[in-house]
């Protein structure tokens, strides 16, 4: 098997695009560890715990955009993240859904 050569202009470019996306790495990294842990120890399977675990990593990397659109700092990826993972999939459905409720009310007729 060939050998990655050795320049250090390439570790130098992955070593700053880790530095730039480290928050929205972060986050996603500690969105899938908290929704893994919280469904093992609620009792779930395996397969339970590492589908919701990648659903609220996706979650968490389709809200770092909106952060960023209400002005907030990449930072506060890591707290949406860990918020995420900690409610889970279906208690997010249930917000978004009585927050589609609310500001899109349903046609008479």
């Amino acid at each position: 098997m060939p050998q990655m050569p050795d320049k250090p202009e390439t570790w130098a470019l992955v070593l700053a695009w880790l530095s730039q996306h480290s928050p929205v790495l972060y986050a996603g990294a500690l969105s899938f560890l908290v929704a893994l842990i919280r469904v093992i120890y609620g009792g779930g399977t395996r397969r339970q715990a590492l589908l919701e675990a990648a659903l609220c990593t996706l979650i968490t990397l389709g809200l770092i955009p909106v952060l960023e659109w209400l002005g907030l700092p990449q930072s506060m990826a890591t707290a949406a993240g860990v918020f995420t993972g900690f409610l889970g999939v279906k208690k997010l459905a249930e917000i978004a859904d009585r927050f589609a409720d609310w500001k899109l009310p349903k046609r008479e007729g």
